[in-house]
């Protein structure tokens, strides 16, 4: 047996991966303390399976991962390998040569390997313990183990002896060898109980047994006859079965020709309904231009009345405009012959006055006594011219106002004539819209009859559309029983 190698890789201080190569001869791990010396150590305890973590310098499995420094962060995984050289066949497996691998996680797994295949930890002990390399061999001697072993008591000696020799591992299969063979003893007792049990039963299954035969015998005896009765009954089934397919096919039929006189019905339910839709909306229409010529009939009945006491009130007008043109015509003729005897009476003062201008140069000397009378006949000229002046403005203004009043005369004569002509022709249009009114209410008393003609034919399609349901109501009951017969007879 010759130990290789050994590679730690995040293994306790081992951060990066480290490669121990053990030469021929003496090889020997120098250093200063706590350079790692012991953890390289217990780094082949750990591989070789050790699982107590106190003899590891240790509490759990974390304590064996690199927990980081300031310059480095700490692993996740610890890893270590030995490598044996087994060209001589120490070890009972095929290879020249072994490396046996333990990893750690910080989740608490382990997983051990055998030259990179994966093993279980008992594969690895039994492999060690063939070898000599069991846990407890002291193949690794650390500090005290020395003494530790020289005050060992008697029996730990003798086990510690065992296992240097080698035969832990049959003294473990003799154990378990044991305990096998105290499981199959428990087993034979438990199946001869068993056993004791089921004997006295074995009578009764004997009787059992041949009332079992029986019944196959007679189940095949009724099994024939079945098959006879069952055949019996199958072709009168049959037989039933194609009459009731025959009914159920003619009841189809039927109720095939049922559907598309329903169908025919809703349809000229439908149409009927429809109609009657259409005969509510135009009677409706018809109800809404009857409403309207109504209000228009109102209005010009209204209008009428406004222009017929319009046309009062300017007759009345007219009789006090005639009665007014009369006063002023009659004022104007007593203003005309007026002004006639002031022109008269002019002419005469204008006579007058040429005979004393006349006179005037005989009798200058009566100038002076006539002086008075010729300036009071100037005065009364000028008071006489001045009345004529105001007479003529005045008779302007009554020849003005009485052309005024013509005019007005003519225009209320022109609106009367066209107020005559309105009211003429609102009375046509009142009389055309009674007979349209007279017509429209004809007209709707006809779409009543006719709707009260739809409302009973409506009621008989209702009833008649009631009736059919219900005899489709009992259609479907009576297929749906010949259904529930045919999958009966089925």
């Amino acid at each position: 047996m010759r130990l290789k190698r050994l590679e730690l890789q995040g293994y306790k201080t081992f951060a990066s991966r480290t490669d121990f190569a053990f030469d021929d001869g003496i090889t020997a791990i120098i250093g200063p303390n706590g350079s790692g010396k012991s953890n390289c150590a217990d780094a082949i305890r750990w591989v070789l399976g050790e699982q107590s973590y106190r003899v590891l310098r240790g509490k759990s499995t974390e304590d064996m991962i690199f927990a980081g420094s300031a310059q480095r962060a700490r692993l996740g995984m610890a890893s270590a390998s030995l490598t044996f050289d087994n060209s001589d066949g120490w070890l009972p497996v095929d290879f020249g040569e072994v490396t046996l691998t333990r990893r750690a996680y910080r989740s608490g797994e382990n997983e051990y390997l055998l030259n990179g295949s994966r093993v279980r930890l008992r594969d690895v002990n039994e492999l060690l313990a063939k070898s000599g390399l069991a846990r407890r061999t002291y193949t690794v001697i650390g500090q005290g183990l020395v003494d530790a072993v020289l005050s060992l008591r008697p029996d730990e000696r003798r086990t510690l002896f065992e296992e240097a020799a080698g035969i832990t591992l049959y003294q473990s299969k003799r154990a378990d060898a044991l305990a096998r063979l105290d499981e199959t003893h428990t087993n034979l007792l438990r199946i001869n109980d068993i056993v004791n049990e089921i004997v006295p039963l074995l009578r009764r299954l004997e009787r059992e047994a041949e009332r079992a035969g029986r019944h196959a015998m007679l189940s095949q005896e009724l099994d024939g006859l079945l098959r006879t009765w069952y055949g019996y009954r199958w072709h009168h089934e049959h037989l039933e079965l194609r009459r009731t397919r025959d009914a159920l096919a003619r009841r189809q039929d039927l109720l095939t020709r049922r559907r598309a006189a329903l169908d025919a019905l809703d349809l000229r339910m439908a149409e009927l309904r429809t109609r009657h839709g259409e005969l509510r909306k135009q009677l409706a229409g018809w109800r809404q231009e009857g409403s309207d010529l109504q209000r228009q009939r109102e209005e010009v009945l209204r209008n009428l009345a406004v222009w017929q006491e319009r046309t009062r009130l300017l007759a009345g007008q007219v009789v006090e405009l005639d009665g007014e043109t009369a006063a002023i015509e009659s004022q104007a003729t007593s203003m005309a012959e007026r002004i006639v005897l002031t022109e008269k009476e002019v002419g005469e003062c204008q006579a007058a006055l040429q005979d004393r201008e006349a006179q005037m140069g005989q009798a200058q000397g009566e100038l002076d006594a006539l002086e008075g009378r010729r300036t009071d006949l100037a005065r009364r000229l000028a008071n006489a011219q001045a009345r004529v002046l105001d007479l003529g403005s005045q008779a302007s203004d009554a020849r003005n106002r009485l052309c005024q009043i013509d005019e007005r005369c003519g225009t209320l004569a022109g609106e009367r004539t066209a107020h005559e002509a309105a009211v003429a022709n609102h009375e046509a249009q009142a009389a055309d819209l009674d007979r349209q009114i007279e017509a429209l209410a004809a007209k709707q008393a006809q779409l009543q009859v006719e709707e009260k003609a739809l409302a009973v034919e409506g009621s008989r399609l209702e009833a008649s559309l009631v009736e059919t349901r219900s005899r489709q109501a009992e259609l479907r009951t009576a297929l749906g029983e010949a259904h529930r017969q045919t999958e009966r007879l089925q």
